[in-house]
């Protein structure tokens, strides 16, 4: 505790000018790290001011042990409190808050806002609940948010990520043998847990060692399956082959170089063409429509024992019978649903982990629910929470990138959940460094940098699994 208040204090002071200062504490362990910033920054000189909810004798244990040291007054928490301050210390509650806040805790998070201060957190913002990211009533817009040893999901769940500000976190001297007590099974998706297994090309490598990925063309919206084909090719796919409607073959054939258009007439010339086992995985999804044609096309991919990634209108076409579709599934297999989506196949009930968990148990597929805070589950129950996304990836077609840089990851063998959290972090980074007015198109150029960092990284990444 006598660390964490300290790092509190020095986030402070690397930040702001001393000014006056309230210190908000609450009657638990985040109250007693409020007492130490506290009196860590009025020792520097600011002017501080401390404000509890509860009594000083209600406190127990390390708490009760801070609050002794503090030599100034103790104000009751209230509106008051904030009277006079250029900056607040929020430790009211934390990160396992689980009701909504209200009385004189709300009134005075409420007051905060409405003064708009700035607001230093203390592990969480005080309402927002570290589990789910959820906004239990009420909470402060954070500048700077300081937590412990690990994040929490809720500095990387919306919307409380939002919440958080800037997320610094520190080590207070807790040991990573802590991690085997506890053995979590989330993880922020990083490279830093499967770079080690990412695909990497040897002198002895040919392009049929790299895999074949297939990717079902629909007849009307063509440039889905374009920019997936593409988006599979620049991720390593050794070969890249779209599977067009007879009707739009020439429009494919036109427009894809390095990528191979193959004419398919029917469900019989679709299942014929699955039967070469070198075309080791499947896309269908992006611009396919919805319907009996796209049903009975993804069953064929999935009783093929392809490799599959299931998006958009595969996922659709089976909204009223989803049972028939998770039954097929016996093949590594990601689905790549947004919200809607989602909601057509599975309960959306609960926080958004534990929807993509039971999802992925559910179906026995790797689950990557999409959003700004997208999340990947696997069947066992393991999490990963990708937060490196930047709100331009809003934009027609992101997702059909997304779609083929899994395929293209899985065509290589890399395990599903492996290349569904790598996908989503190569996604999010290519956008981000591209910036401001990017369309999809621009994705797929904007993942070579991204890929050439990663294989420069290779050999230094601590590689683990979550």
């Amino acid at each position: 505790m006598e660390t964490a208040g300290r790092k509190v204090a020095d986030a402070v002071s690397r930040r702001w000018p001393p000014q006056p200062i309230v210190v908000l504490c609450g009657p638990g362990n985040n109250g007693g790290d409020g007492f130490v910033a506290a009196r860590v920054l009025a020792e520097r000189g600011w002017p501080v001011r401390l404000a509890l909810l509860g009594s000083v004798s209600g406190l127990r244990g390390d708490a009760a042990q801070a609050a002794a040291r503090w030599p100034g007054s103790v104000e009751a928490l209230a509106p008051a409190a904030l009277d006079g301050a250029g900056l607040v210390v929020d430790g009211i509650f934390g990160a396992g808050l689980a009701r909504p806040v209200d009385g004189i805790a709300g009134a005075v998070i409420e007051a905060i806002g409405e003064r708009r201060l700035p607001v230093v957190a203390i592990d969480v913002p005080s309402g927002i609940d570290g589990a789910s990211g959820e906004v239990r009533g009420i909470a402060p817009l954070a500048a700077v948010t300081v937590t412990f040893f690990r994040k929490k999901p809720g500095h990387l769940l919306l919307p409380g990520r939002g919440y958080c500000g800037e997320t610094v976190l520190e080590q207070i001297g807790i040991p990573d043998s802590v991690l085997d007590r506890i053995a979590p099974d989330a993880v922020e998706n990083a490279p830093d847990w499967w770079l080690g297994a990412f695909p990497q090309p040897s002198l002895e490598t040919h392009k049929y060692h790299r895999g074949h990925a297939l990717v079902a063309g629909g007849e009307v919206m063509t440039g889905a399956a374009r920019l997936a084909a593409r988006a599979a090719a620049r991720l390593g796919a050794g070969l890249v082959t779209v599977a067009a409607p007879e009707a739009a073959f020439p429009i494919y054939a036109a427009a894809l170089t390095g990528v191979i258009v193959h004419p398919i007439a029917d469900i019989e010339g679709f299942q014929g063409f699955l039967a070469d086992k070198r075309r080791n995985a499947a896309l269908i999804g992006p611009g396919a429509g919805v319907g009996d044609e796209t049903r009975a096309r993804t069953l064929a991919i999935l009783g093929a024992g392809k490799r599959a990634v299931l998006d958009a209108d595969a996922l659709t076409s089976f909204a009223e019978d989803p049972g028939t579709l998770f039954s097929a599934i016996r093949s590594p297999c990601v689905m790549t649903p947004h919200a809607g989506e989602f909601s057509r196949l599975f309960d959306a009930a609960g926080d958004k982990p534990e929807r993509a968990r039971r999802a992925a148990r559910q179906s026995g597929a790797v689950v990557l629910l999409k959003g700004a805070d997208t999340v990947i589950a696997a069947p066992d129950g393991r999490v990963a929470v990708n937060a490196n996304a930047p709100p331009q990836l809003a934009t027609a077609g992101s997702g059909d990138v997304l779609a083929g840089i899994v395929l293209g990851l899985l065509a290589q063998d890399m395990d599903p959940f492996a290349a569904a959290a790598a996908a989503a972090w190569i996604h999010g980074a290519a956008a981000s460094r591209f910036g401001l007015g990017l369309v999809a198109e621009d994705l797929i150029d904007a993942v070579v940098p991204v890929l050439q960092d990663l294989l420069a990284h290779t050999t230094d990444a601590i590689v683990g699994t979550p």
